[in-house]
């Protein structure tokens, strides 16, 4: 899929921003088709989100910061400064001026037809938000909580148990076709990691040759259907993502949990 390209999926209209930033952060602008308004998720570069909004004709409302990380909030000042729109996050996260605090199960609008809801999912911090669209084809706005192959590190206020948590309990049951849309573009080299836990995922090699020469601008948009076959993460009963586990970790034995699985693979890529 055309990143650039605006998504209609049940009147709900995607725009992905590539910063081109050595963060490598996505920004997302989500528009109602009917009434223009917009909601922007993590507009660091804000003046790509104002320039985009501007360009398709739409009015941005509202500011969504999916957790208080600084890649993700510093554009929140401009965009609210040049537009007005009031500005949604964790309830418990630590964002100067946050109008809304959110908790599981809110649900989010955008002009007359996008809904969105929210999703508690701790484990990159302990305030972050992912967004989930009431669409005939669902998105999961996932911030830094679900990478293309990958799942999001716990150094800065995060725990990998609370991580797997929601994981476990949110993410792998969601629908296959749900369409990922993450806060950073690691695909690449999350999935050298896939092929260095998992040699022979043949999946992955092919969507890794796909994806080393895209442009970010255009890259492809993943669902959790791909995801489930590339993303090491998600492949905690692998006898081969097992296999080389226990190289390395030899005291989880034959049978390690799915969380085990998931605590020593995210302690890996740590220093990976």
């Amino acid at each position: 899929m055309d990143g650039r390209a605006t998504l209609a999926s049940g009147h709900m209209l995607v725009e992905r921003i590539w910063t081109g930033n050595s963060f490598r952060n996505f920004n997302y602008l989500i528009a109602c088709e009917q009434s223009g308004e917009a909601l922007a998720i993590d507009p660091l570069d804000h003046q790509k989100c104002l320039a985009r909004a501007k360009d398709r004709g739409w009015e941005i409302t509202t500011v969504l910061n999916t957790h208080e990380h600084g890649d993700h909030t510093g554009g929140n000042a401009a965009v609210i400064g040049a537009t007005g729109a009031r500005l949604l996050a964790h309830h418990a996260a630590s964002i100067p001026g946050v109008d809304q605090g959110l908790e599981a199960g809110d649900v989010i609008k955008v002009g007359q037809s996008v809904e969105l809801e929210v999703l508690d999912t701790p484990g990159h911090t302990m305030s972050h938000v992912c967004l989930l669209s009431h669409t005939n084809t669902p998105a999961l706005f996932c911030g830094d909580t679900l990478f293309n192959a990958g799942a999001g590190n716990c150094h800065n206020g995060g725990h990998p148990k609370e991580l797997y948590g929601t994981f476990a309990q949110q993410l792998f049951k969601l629908s296959d076709a749900t369409l990922v849309y993450p806060g950073h573009d690691y695909f690449a080299n999350n999935l050298k990691y896939t092929l260095d836990r998992e040699p022979d995922n043949a999946r992955a090699g092919e969507v890794l040759r796909q994806v080393e020469v895209q442009d970010p601008e255009s890259s492809i948009v993943s669902t959790l259907g791909l995801e489930k076959e590339v993303n090491t993460f998600f492949r905690l009963q692998s006898p081969s993502v097992i296999r080389r586990l226990r190289e390395r970790f030899p005291e989880i034995g034959e049978a390690p949990s799915p969380e085990t699985v998931f605590l020593k693979l995210r302690e890996l890529r740590n220093s990976w």
